[in-house]
This record gives C-alpha cells, sequence and structure tokens, in this order.
C-alpha cells in the first residue's frame, strides 16, 4: 500500500502556541494519583540497592535480569537525572485508520502485507524533547500491549514504536529505547519497573498517561492526560518550567511529594 504523496514524511513545525487551560498544570499533572484496580507489590525502600526480581502475574518471581535494562551513563549525561517517557497518547498518537493531518505514516510489514500507520504528533512536542535532551538523560520507554489489526493479526511494539521514534527524535534525545519485552507484567498489566534501569531512584522520574505502567513507583510519576487528536493542547508546553525547576533538585521525591499533597 502506497503512501499518500501528499503527505510529508516528517512535520518539523511546532504547533502555534494555543491559549492556556484555565485549569491549574499541577490539577491535571496529578489527577490520575489515586488508587486502581491494580496493586503494587511490597517493595524494599527506594535506594540504590540489589535489582529486585520482577513479579510475575502468578506470584512466583522469575530470575533476575543479569544485568540492567541500560547501559552505563553517557558522559555527557553525568550528573543529569533520568527522565523515562511514554510514547503514545504522551506524546503522539497512532491509528490504523487514515488521519487526515497525519504527521507522517510508518509502513509496518506484518506477514507479507504493509499496513500504514498515521501517527500524530502532540502539540509542543518538538519543543518538549528538544528541552528534556537538555536537561535530562531521557529514555524512550514503551509498554503498550500488542496492537491488534484486521484479521486478528498483532503488531509488536518494536516494529512500529523504533521507526515512530526514528521519525519523532531528531535530536538524539532518546539515549536508549526500551518496550514491551523490558516490562513486568504483573496482574494483566506490563508495568515499567524503574528499579530494573540501572539508575537510582531518587534521580529518575517516569512521564507516563498510564497509571498503571508505573504502579511500582507512583512517587517517581509525573502524569500526564491521554492525548488523541486535541491540537489546542499545551501540556507539553505547560510542564516545561516545571522540569526545569526539577532538574536542579537533589531528589525528586521531595517535589513530586510536596505537589501531590496540594
Amino acid at each position: 500500500m502506497s503512501t499518500d504523496p501528499s503527505l510529508p514524511s516528517v512535520s518539523l513545525s511546532n504547533s502555534s502556541l494555543k491559549k492556556k487551560r484555565t485549569r491549574s498544570i499541577f490539577s491535571s499533572l496529578f489527577c490520575c494519583l489515586r488508587s486502581y484496580d491494580a496493586e503494587p507489590p511490597a517493595t524494599p525502600n527506594n535506594s540504590s540497592s540489589p535489582l529486585p526480581p520482577p513479579v510475575e502475574e502468578n506470584g512466583a518471581p522469575p530470575k533476575p535480569p543479569e544485568k540492567y535494562l541500560l547501559p552505563e551513563v553517557n558522559i555527557n549525561d553525568y550528573g543529569k537525572k533520568c527522565v523515562v517517557i511514554d510514547l503514545d497518547e504522551t506524546l503522539v498518537h497512532s491509528s490504523f485508520k487514515p488521519i487526515s493531518n497525519a504527521d507522517f505514516i510508518v509502513p509496518v510489514e506484518i506477514d507479507g502485507t504493509v499496513h500504514q500507520v498515521y501517527v500524530l504528533k502532540r502539540p509542543h512536542v518538538d519543543e518538549f524533547l528538544q528541552k528534556m535532551g537538555e536537561l535530562f538523560e531521557c529514555v524512550l520507554f514503551t509498554a503498550s500491549l500488542a496492537k491488534p489489526l484486521m484479521h486478528g493479526e498483532q503488531l509488536d511494539d518494536s516494529t512500529y514504536a523504533d521507526p515512530v521514534a526514528d521519525l519523532l527524535d531528531q535530536w538524539g534525545v532518546f539515549r536508549a529505547r526500551l518496550f514491551r519485552e523490558s516490562c513486568v507484567f504483573h496482574r494483566g498489566n506490563y508495568v515499567k519497573d524503574l528499579s530494573r534501569l540501572g539508575r537510582e531512584l531518587r534521580n529518575v522520574i517516569i512521564v507516563d498517561n498510564s497509571p498503571a505502567s508505573y504502579i511500582f513507583h507512583p512517587e517517581n510519576a509525573v502524569p500526564v492526560q491521554s492525548w488523541f487528536d486535541d491540537m489546542n493542547d499545551t501540556e507539553l508546553l505547560d510542564l516545561l518550567p516545571f522540569f526545569e525547576g526539577l532538574s536542579k533538585e537533589e531528589d525528586v521525591y521531595g517535589v513530586l511529594q510536596n505537589l501531590r499533597g496540594r
């Protein structure tokens, strides 16, 4: 299936700054910090400690991994905190149904058939990524389930997310990319276990629209609202001053706990 020639493969322009929402940024920031069906397992104190075994849905602890998920810190990132950033509905929205104003199209071959994935960028995502790359060691971590296609076919995340990240991150912001196989399957959810990254938890932040993804470490989370197609959305832009301040803090827990208490 060919791509519509009238549609650019990559859009480099940011959306115009829209009128800011009247609600407080922090009310949306922490709107997702509440109880959910999934409960986190009992975990030791958040400190740099040996890697704990992940918890599987049947409760049996599998063998711990032989190494952490992330490589050694790049010399350019020494002294920076690590920010784990989600992809779908946090930075972009993707669909197998045509999107007239899609920023780019990703062809994915499944069983010999090419399917088109239409990708729409969240407003201000370019500015957000560039600034976050200056402030933090950034890691892309997508944990969504295999995406169903027509006739019951399945699409693996890495098959889809890698080319999307290639088009989205033109500045090399993401130092690493982690996919579903790096998650822990716990009570029906794919959880991003931050203790397996190989970074001190007091210096780790996760930005995600799905609370189930960070159920093990809600105290490290900066929740964002799920985004689909609202081109007036300014959440990523609104968050930048907050992250600039957070990057200068000794650890993330005090700031995030204080904000959760407001």
